[in-house]
């Protein structure tokens, strides 16, 4: 908890010196914007790495069915990249390619959901007959 304060400082204040640049320099506010984001994903990709250890616990409890676990990481994984794209690309002006890239986020995901979508309508069907 207290990792995550410092965290959220660390933003807050980054913000902060970003905006005192940007009223005279917009390319320094924008690149402080750019490495305050780089710190928080870093921090966040090796919390990740400690998550990943207690997926291996899951696993086990899983048994043949470990590929949605595999779909889960994969969707988290999307997900998170392209919302820190999105934003980044935001703060930066481009606000249309932001959206272009939430959307492809937003397919990405739907194409990852599939397999679980068909596993759930064909436990459906053996249910109906």
């Amino acid at each position: 908890m207290s990792e995550l304060i410092k965290i959220g400082i660390l933003g807050i204040l980054g913000v902060m010196v970003a905006l005192q640049f940007r009223a005279t320099r917009p390319e320094y506010g924008i690149y402080m914007g750019l490495v305050i984001s780089v710190l928080i994903f870093a921090y966040a990709v090796r919390q990740f790495s400690a998550v990943l250890g207690q997926f291996a616990l899951i696993r086990q409890f899983l048994g043949s069915s470990q590929s949605y676990l595999s779909i889960l990481l994969k969707i988290t994984g999307v997900t998170y990249v392209c919302e820190f794209s999105a934003g980044i690309c935001k703060d930066a002006g481009y606000g249309a390619v932001a959206e272009q890239i939430e959307i492809l986020g937003k397919l990405s995901v739907m194409f990852a959901g599939l397999p679980i979508l068909l596993a759930v309508m064909e436990q459906i069907q053996t249910f109906m007959r």
